[in-house]
């Protein structure tokens, strides 16, 4: 075995190169059910991935497990299920990327440690992630809508910061006006 060699395992889909990849069946089926996942707030994100791994020990790799090319496959999605589940959809689909792909790798290599395989998880890349075909219209309107709200909200706040700045100062005029008349009536 070459231990220096990077082996790539995909999922959610296929390149052509690695459709023969042993352990990784290619059927449209197969695939959806590898990449939907379910997030923390109970939404569905198609989720495609690619990890990269190196045999460290091949012994381990070779006798410790009769099929771990299968136990990566499994550990691997099964740990990117649990990091895409402790978040929401937005964060999954916009700004988490980068912490899921840290998480996984970590946590990978963790329940890989523990079944003594010989395989050492080099990176996590996360590809495309999406809502499903079937939401993403409404996924989109959704979208469309917290951005017109914020640009509402944002509009509100523009016209409160140049008004009640001058009705203020309108107030503290005329009362320092009617003080003034009120001293100058006194005296």
């Amino acid at each position: 075995l070459k231990t220096k060699l990077v082996h790539q395992a995909e999922f959610g889909f296929r390149t052509r190169a690695s459709s023969t990849y042993s352990g990784a069946t290619s059927s449209k089926a197969n695939l959806q059910s590898e990449s939907s996942m379910v997030t923390g707030d109970l939404n569905v994100a198609d989720v495609e991935w690619v990890i990269h791994y190196q045999i460290a020990d091949p012994f381990k790799y070779l006798f410790q497990a009769s099929e771990p090319i299968r136990n990566l496959r499994d550990v691997s999605e099964s740990i990117l299920r649990r990091v895409v589940g402790d978040r929401v959809v937005t964060e999954v689909l916009t700004t988490g990327r980068l912490e899921m792909a840290s998480d996984a790798k970590v946590l990978m290599q963790e329940v890989l440690d523990k079944y003594d395989i010989g395989v050492r998880i080099i990176a996590v890349k996360l590809q495309d992630i999406n809502p499903p075909e079937t939401v993403k219209p409404s996924f989109n309107e959704v979208v469309s809508a917290k951005q017109q709200q914020e640009q509402l909200i944002n509009e509100a706040e523009e016209a409160y910061n140049k008004v009640i700045p001058e009705a203020r100062g309108k107030a503290e005029k005329s009362i320092s006006k009617a003080q003034g008349y009120a001293k100058a009536i006194v005296n």
